[in-house]
């Protein structure tokens, strides 16, 4: 990762039974729970973890969710998360996501969630100043605020 390029993060699941519905295929819910795989795994390849964050009183809460839907997924397929984050600002953060058939390459859906910090009390709070930088580089130089 440089300044200047933004960092993507590559998490790979492979669809379980219980992910799938009636029709065999995955239950559009399920992908945005894969959307939360990649992002904790993001945080993680950043040197950081959710439950290191919540030691140190932040919590991230899912304050908006999108997402569309261009193909479907089936039970044992291997699917991979493509997870960026679109913007970061001093108390939220947007990610984006592609997510696609690992094998083939088909997109299957493209998600956004935006998250604020909130500290112990429930109350919007400021992200951790170092945590706000490993963020804002891992965006790219270009877009940080």
């Amino acid at each position: 990762m440089t300044d200047s390029t933004p960092y993507v993060h590559r998490s790979e699941v492979r669809v379980r039974y219980a992910e799938t519905d009636q029709m065999g295929v995955v239950y559009h819910a399920n992908y945005l729970v894969w959307c939360e795989i990649g992002r904790t795994d993001f945080i993680r390849a950043l040197g950081r973890s959710y439950a290191d964050m919540e030691r140190d009183g932040i919590t991230l809460a899912v304050s908006d969710a999108a997402m569309r839907c261009v193909g479907s997924a089936r039970y044992d397929d291997p699917i991979v998360v493509h997870t960026h984050l679109d913007d970061v600002r001093s108390r939220s953060m947007r990610f984006g996501y592609r997510i696609e058939h690992a094998e083939t390459g088909k997109p299957l859906v493209t998600a956004t969630t935006s998250l604020v910090a909130l500290d112990r009390t429930g109350r919007p709070s400021r992200l951790p100043d170092a945590l706000l930088q490993v963020l804002r580089r891992a965006q790219g130089a270009a877009s940080a605020r």
